[in-house]
């Protein structure tokens, strides 16, 4: 009796376990046979038949026979980081930069860069190969005071040139960030010591152009104050000649007149001498000295008397 029950439980549990692995395998099927597939945005889909590439699916619902292979491919924004990538100056002096791409795939070109360069998107390898090609390339074009001071100008020129590098691989480049831009700390320390002695010769130049404008202001003021004093001995000599000129007008005017009145001067002196005469008492004066005038003595009438 006992045997019976336990032949019978090895048939229901043998049932179960041929019943569950029916399931599974009936579940498999149908997801194999699944049509429906999905395209995540930012993806595109890669169609394989037996590893040959059937088309490019855009974003969204796929429907596909058990047959044919779904491979979603990467077309957004990607970074490549290249550290410390080496280059040398044409005045052979070594460089070193750092930069970060950003590139994305050409969605036209999705189909040859599955092919033959990445199943998923990431060309970083790619990238990083071509930036130091590029970088190395650019840097020999420029001599290294040139490098440092037209920095905007090279990263122009190594944006341009990788463009043109990695759109042989079906990537676009969208920018460069460059940092870390470096030489050898012996030229470095060449630089450093160049800005100080031009710094120091600009503050030299600076003191020497301040005190040329501090002797030229004493020249202005000192010549300002010469002028001054000459224009005042100037306006002191003219007025003195206006006054000299003035007197002299006036004695030649005085003069003049005099010349003029010769008359009237003697009718003046004939008048004086009447009045003198009139005054005149008749006593001579007792003590004559020689060539003091006599008052009306006349000699000659004195003798003939």
């Amino acid at each position: 009796m006992n045997d019976i029950f336990v032949d019978a439980n090895k048939v229901a549990a043998g049932k179960l376990i041929r019943n569950v692995l029916i399931a599974v395998a009936v579940i498999l099927f149908l997801i194999w046979l699944s049509p429906f597939n999905t395209v995540p945005t930012g993806m595109r889909g890669v169609i394989t038949q037996f590893g040959a590439i059937k088309g490019i699916e855009p974003e969204g619902l796929v429907i596909l026979p058990p047959w044919q292979k779904l491979s979603v491919f990467n077309v957004r924004a990607e970074e490549a980081t290249i550290e410390n990538a080496e280059g040398s100056t044409s005045d052979t002096q070594p460089v070193k930069v750092s930069m970060t791409v950003r590139y994305s795939i050409m969605t036209d070109r999705v189909a040859e860069v599955f092919e033959k360069y990445s199943r998923n998107g990431d060309l970083s390898s790619y990238v990083q190969t071509a930036t130091q090609e590029v970088f190395k390339a650019v840097t020999a074009r420029y001599t290294a005071p040139d490098l440092i001071a037209q920095r905007a100008k090279v990263s122009s020129d190594i944006n341009l040139a990788l463009k043109s590098k990695l759109e042989l691989y079906g990537a676009n480049v969208i920018n460069i960030d460059m940092r870390n831009f470096a030489f050898s700390e012996t030229y470095m320390a060449a630089i450093n010591q160049k800005v100080t002695q031009e710094q120091l010769r600009l503050v030299a130049e600076n003191k020497l152009k301040t005190v040329e404008a501090e002797q030229k202001q004493k020249v202005a003021i000192a010549e300002a104050e010469a002028e001054a004093t000459r224009a005042q001995a100037d306006g002191e000599s003219y007025a003195n000649l206006k006054i000299a000129t003035a007197q002299a007008e006036a004695l030649k005017i005085q003069n003049a007149a005099l010349s003029q009145s010769k008359e009237v001067l003697e009718l003046r002196r004939i008048e004086v001498e009447k009045i003198k005469a009139e005054r005149w008492n008749g006593q001579l004066p007792q003590n004559v000295y020689a060539g003091a005038p006599i008052p009306y003595f006349d000699v000659n009438k004195t003798v003939a008397h």
